[in-house]
Order: structure tokens, then C-alpha cells, then sequence
């Protein structure tokens, strides 16, 4: 379903016209109301007047999360206080949070860049939304929240956690969709087959899923496990939280990105410069309607590379593929590069394993170690020595061959592992780097 054709199906000369109006207006709003984008324009030596064309966006400098650190809490808005009427936090495990704030408008906007998400999943009215993604300064509760309402779906705002009253609502109130993060739903299940829920007694018949990287394997698993269409999203909450890209339940191949709010680039990490499209690259996005905090060419950190073959679902913005990683997030063991969702992409086509992992890296006599926990399947039990070591032996050789890393493989009993009612924690770095 598309919520929004006007939009959603533009011509892309149209949009292009759109983006350009609504970029101009941008640069000279943020020049005369941001002292921090004032003094970055000056230093560039760009003025608004200055930008022309899309093309004379690479002119203008980036934004990076310390720049917003730097300004906390309010030193980023580009409205006075009294016009911001909701203000979140990321929950960052270093430094000071970051703050975004929205204007009324702001708001409405976010509501209906979810209405988008939502309604590409196939849910409308009559629906029943169970939303699983955490309420509070995380943008990602709320964000779904008033999308799905938008779109006319009753939502259930019972927030993260507490499996055993989700599976009872999940029954009682006949939710026909779930949003959470992937990994959350993978748990979910386990908990669903120890309480004996029966698939048939469930009315749920899509997944949007966000928050954290994941595989196409991982959505197999998921779609095998709970009968559903899993569908994947993208936000973040310095550009606006969820809603900024979104799959088509028709194709899942790619997040469509509402251009009509936000013009997209991806970038070589390590030199700022623009790559073509299908290029793997850094994220970069530029909000061109945001009032209270909008953001020049910031720096998401995710990596993926952008699609722009036109989409048989109708829609004409362009696509992002999966994220594959983040480039802040990224480890470098023994001077190679590796991220967590590279493991789990081998992991996953293991059916004696389970999707549950953690890496931890430790420094002994001055090398770099790499350690990999993985859980068994439900259900499976290894009780033979020989094949446990055997299987840990391919999967340390496959590791080694398509990452070019060496590590220690340990296969540990289901359930082994902490399980995060969040983003899951994928990685523990001993190293003191």
C-alpha cells in the first residue's frame, strides 16, 4: 500500500526541483539561526547564496555526532524553545547524549514519514500494531506509534520487554503486526515455543523490524520461525528517528528513503568523497524540512550503498540496501576490518546454530585475540565431542576465508548467551585501546 502518491511516485525531475527549493531554503535558514553552522559556512567558504544546484551540496561541510555533543543540550535548535514541543536523547554509551528536538510540524512530519513505513508493510486500517520498540528519549517507540495511528491501525504501546505479557497480548488481543527490533523477535519465539504458544492461535502476519543490522538469512529465520512477512526499516534520531527509510512489503528489496524530506549521499569513510550510486559507502543525509534541529550532510557512520533501478512497487525514491556495518562501530583485529553482521552472515547458514553470538576480542602479548561464542540451535543437543569440534573448525576456516581473520570459535549451550531486550550487544572489547 502507498500511503502517499503524490510523493512516494513523484517523477524524479519533479523531485529533483523539490529537493533543490527546499535545500536552498535550508542552508540560508540554518546560516542566520545556527551560530554553529554560521561559523562552519564561513570556514568552508560557502555562503547560501552560494548553492545553486544539487551538485553545490558537496560544497557544504559535514556535520558529525560530536559537533551535536559539542553544542548540548540546545546549542544545534534552529527555532527558540518556546516552538519545540518534544525533546529525546540518544542513549550513546559514551560522551554526552545527543539531543534532537521537533517543532509541532516536525512532528506531523515524523508521523507521516511512519505512516509511509507502516503502510508499506501492508498495515492500515483494521490492523492491530504491537509495538515493541521502547518508549521514553529513544525515538523508536513513539516514532511507530503515531504512524500506525495515522494510517487508521490500533496500536498496542506495550514497549520493550516482558515476553511472556507480549506472547498473552500477542494472543488476546489478535495483533496482526509486531515492531521491534529483529533480534528482540528472535527471542520472542524462543520464549513463545517454552510457553507452548501455538502459531495457529496467532492472528500476526508482519514483522517491522529496525534498530539494528540483519541479514537476509536472519529474515528467513524469522519469516520460517513465526509464518510472517519481515520487513526492514531505517531511521536514526539526529535526522528524525524511524521512518527514514522503509522496505515494500512487495519487493523487501531495499529501503525506499523519503527524498521529498531528506537528500541522501554516500561517501568514501575515509575521504569525504561522494560516491556514485551502488557504490558501498558512508551514509550521509540533509534534512530540507526539519524545523527544529535540521542537519547539513551529517555523517550517520552506517555503511551500505544506495539503489536507484526504479522499484516494480511504484515508488520513485531511491533505495538503500542493508546496512552492513558502521564505520565508527567497525573493529580492526590484526589490521583487518571486521563487523559483527559479517560473522553473522556465515553463522546464520548453520542450521545447528543459532543466531546468538558474541564476538570478544582480547589483547594477549601484544596480539590482537578474536573469540566467538555461538549458541546451538533450539532443540539441538551435540552430545559428540568430535562433531562439536568440527563444526567450530568450519566455521573458524569460513571466518578465516571471507573476512581474512583468525579466530577461536566456541559453540556454548542454547540460551548461553545474555539476551538484550534492545539492540542487541554483539561485541565485547577487552583491549584497552
Amino acid at each position: 500500500m502507498i500511503w502517499n502518491q503524490q510523493y512516494e511516485t513523484m517523477p524524479r525531475d519533479e523531485l529533483r526541483k523539490l529537493q533543490l527549493l527546499r535545500l536552498k531554503q535550508l542552508v540560508e535558514n540554518v546560516y542566520h539561526r545556527v551560530p554553529f553552522y554560521r561559523d562552519a559556512f564561513d570556514k568552508a567558504g560557502v555562503k547560501p547564496e552560494d548553492i545553486k544546484s544539487l551538485d553545490d551540496l558537496k560544497r557544504l561541510p559535514f556535520t558529525y555526532k560530536q559537533d551535536m555533543r559539542d553544542n548540548y543540550p540546545f546549542g544545534m535548535f534552529a527555532v527558540p524553545q518556546e516552538q519545540v514541543v518534544r525533546i529525546h536523547a540518544s542513549s550513546g554509551t559514551t560522551g554526552k547524549p545527543t539531543v534532537v528536538g521537533y517543532t509541532a510540524r516536525d512532528i506531523d512530519t515524523w508521523a507521516e514519514l511512519m505512516a509511509r513505513t507502516v503502510s508499506a508493510a501492508g498495515v492500515g486500517r483494521g490492523d492491530i500494531l504491537q509495538n515493541a520498540y521502547g518508549y521514553g528519549l529513544f525515538t523508536g517507540g513513539l516514532g511507530a506509534h503515531y504512524g500506525a495511528e495515522k494510517v487508521g491501525a490500533s496500536v498496542i504501546p506495550i514497549s520493550g520487554g516482558n515476553s511472556k505479557k507480549q506472547l498473552m497480548l500477542l494472543k488476546d488481543f489478535g495483533s496482526t503486526a509486531i515492531s521491534c527490533t529483529p533480534s528482540y523477535a528472535l527471542s520472542l519465539y524462543e520464549t513463545a515455543v517454552e510457553e507452548g504458544v501455538k502459531r495457529e492461535d496467532l492472528k500476526l502476519k508482519v514483522g517491522i523490524f529496525g534498530a539494528e543490522p540483519w541479514t537476509e538469512a536472519m529474515r528467513q529465520e524469522i519469516e520460517a520461525k513465526w509464518q510472517i512477512d519481515a520487513v526492514d526499516i531505517y531511521g536514526l534520531s539526529e535526522i528524525i528517528g524511524p521512518g527514514v527509510g522503509y522496505e515494500c512489503i512487495e519487493e523487501k528489496r531495499g529501503m525506499h528513503i523519503s527524498e521529498d524530506h531528506f537528500i541522501v549521499e554516500t561517501i568514501n569513510p575515509d575521504t569525504g568523497e561522494v560516491l556514485p550510486a551502488g557504490e558501498e559507502g558512508e551514509l550521509v543525509f540533509t534534512t530540507i524540512t526539519k524545523e527544529a534541529i535540521p542537519l547539513i550532510r551529517y555523517r550517520t557512520r552506517d555503511i551500505t550503498r544506495l539503489i536507484t533501478d526504479p522499484c516494480r512497487c511504484g515508488r520513485s525514491f531511491v533505495r538503500m540496501n542493508k546496512v552492513t556495518g558502521r564505520s565508527d562501530d567497525m573493529l580492526i583485529i590484526r589490521g583487518v576490518n571486521v563487523f559483527p553482521s559479517q560473522v553473522e552472515a556465515i553463522i546464520v547458514t548453520k542450521a545447528e546454530l543459532s543466531p546468538h553470538y558474541l564476538l570478544i576480542i582480547d589483547r594477549v602479548d601484544n596480539l590482537d585475540t578474536l573469540e566467538i561464542q555461538i549458541e546451538l540451535a533450539e532443540g539441538i543437543f551435540m552430545d559428540r565431542i568430535s562433531r562439536l569440534q568440527e563444526l567450530s573448525r568450519s566455521v573458524e576456516k569460513e571466518i578465516k576465508d571471507m573476512i581474512g581473520v583468525t579466530c577461536k570459535v566456541r559453540i556454548v549451550e542454547h540460551k548461553t548467551i545474555a539476551r538484550s531486550e534492545g539492540k542487541a550487544q554483539r561485541v565485547l572489547d577487552r583491549r584497552k585501546l
